[in-house]
């Protein structure tokens, strides 16, 4: 109940008042729950309605989009699982949670060696709120009231991205890609280059899993515009660093380092910044400093989340976040090592190539569309058959085909994004083009 003082300063004289707003229609009278049971016949039901899903572990899997399965070092859950680390929670207390903070620490580490940049956070929900932070970062850096993307975005990032930008009164204004190579046109972005843009926003690899082979150049477009590059981390094991083209602010999805596809998720933001923008940056860093005997202790610094300073001096309020997760890609990265990531991006690059070539000697399609160097994903277009009656057809063969992009991309005609890794095998590829053919 709520207390008569209470309603005397709303202004109220029933608790019912507080839910005018509500139309009566969508108001719920009472819940029609069955009656309770117990836990054997609980357990027995809810088996029953989880076995109607079909995971991966039964389908040959190709979607991809920005979740992807990847081979997993058993190691990686065994950490995880360890009492000290297994939370996501602010490690608030640091002399209480040295290994997490730790841990933490060299996660920061390893992506600032792969990114090439000077300070990582730890970290964001996911790439798309990544994506809003780094917008929200921009405007800080520089007002305005337009942020250029690439048009070859997730569609899902674009709409947290809108959603982020709304607070602010700003808009997105998308640079078109090239019809040949998939890769963005520069010519475009040149074009949209103004005093009122704010940030400059591009992904490597891009959506259709292309490579942005002359994104060196944009650095010298966008001149003091805060440049934002968003990347797979695989891909960095082989491609130059975001660093070494000019960007100021790096994100991610730190998804493919350690973590399964589970319902889309878990996720792990990434973010890297240059040191001259650290003040900028959203959520909290991990330093490295003594303790009052001289031994080396960690702790959180740089706290600019709004639980920790005043919600209007804040730079985000994310809080509560993907630790866990951080602490699963520091896991991988340090069980894997720099020669195994290279080995496993290379042959990430591979076996798309020999996906799509194999696909291409089917009559009627074209794998890959894009004339350009792709890392682990790519556009296949279908010429006369509907991308979703092939869906259907390639699920009822056990396989789960990729993203049908004619939905979001209709200039691409009927087209799927299709990705691979290094757990797809040959057996594999052969079923897919088996049944894209038609074969029995």
């Amino acid at each position: 109940m709520v207390p008569k003082k209470i309603m005397e300063v709303l202004g109220i004289k029933s608790v019912d008042e507080l839910f005018d707003e509500i139309p009566p229609e969508a108001r719920i009278d009472r819940l029609t729950l069955p009656d309770g049971i117990g836990e054997i016949e609980l357990e027995r039901e809810v088996t029953r309605i989880l076995g109607k899903n079909r995971t991966l572990d039964e389908l040959r899997g190709f979607l991809g989009g920005g979740v992807y399965r990847h081979y997993i070092p058993a190691v990686v859950g065994e950490i995880l699982s360890r009492s000290e680390l297994y939370t996501a929670y602010t490690p608030y207390q640091a002399e209480a949670s040295q290994g997490m903070l730790q841990a933490l620490f060299e996660y920061q580490s390893m992506i600032a060696e792969l990114t090439g940049m000077d300070a990582v956070n730890s970290s964001m929900y996911d790439w798309s709120t990544a994506l809003g932070e780094a917008a929200l970062m921009c405007h800080r850096i520089k007002r305005g009231d337009r942020f250029l993307i690439g048009r070859a975005v997730s569609p899902e990032r674009k709409a947290v991205l809108r959603t982020y930008l709304k607070g602010i009164g700003a808009t997105i204004d998308e640079i078109p890609f090239e019809g040949s190579t998939g890769r963005v046109s520069l010519s475009a972005l040149k074009e949209r280059i103004s005093d009122d843009v704010f940030g400059v926003y591009l992904e490597n690899p891009n959506y259709f899993g292309i490579l942005e082979e002359d994104i060196g150049e944009v650095s010298s477009i966008v001149g003091e515009i805060p440049f934002v590059v968003g990347t797979n981390p695989l891909s960095l094991a082989i491609v130059k660093p975001p660093s070494e083209y000019g960007a100021d602010i790096v994100i991610g999805e730190g998804h493919h380092l350690g973590m399964p596809p589970n319902f889309g998720g878990p996720l792990l933001g990434i973010f890297a910044t240059k040191k001259e923008h650290i003040r900028k940056m959203p959520g909290r860093i991990i330093g490295m400093t003594t303790d009052v005997t001289g031994r080396t202790a960690y702790c959180m610094t740089l706290q600019t989340r709004e639980q920790h300073i005043r919600r209007d001096k804040a730079t985000s309020n994310i809080c509560t976040n993907e630790a866990l997760m951080a602490v699963a890609a520091a896991a991988y990265l340090a069980s894997l090592g720099k020669r195994k990531l290279i080995e496993i991006s290379s042959e990430n690059v591979r076996k798309a190539r020999k996906f799509a070539e194999k696909i291409s000697t089917i009559d009627g399609f074209k794998a890959p569309l894009f004339d350009a160097h792709h890392f682990n994903e790519f556009v296949m277009r279908s010429g006369e058959a509907s991308i979703e009656k092939i869906s259907k057809r390639l699920l009822s063969r056990g396989i789960h085909g990729g993203i049908c992009l004619n939905r979001d991309f209709p200039e691409l005609g009927e087209s799927m994004l299709l990705a691979v890794s290094e757990l797809h095998t040959e057996e594999d590829f052969d079923l897919f083009v088996s049944a894209l053919g038609g074969d029995e």
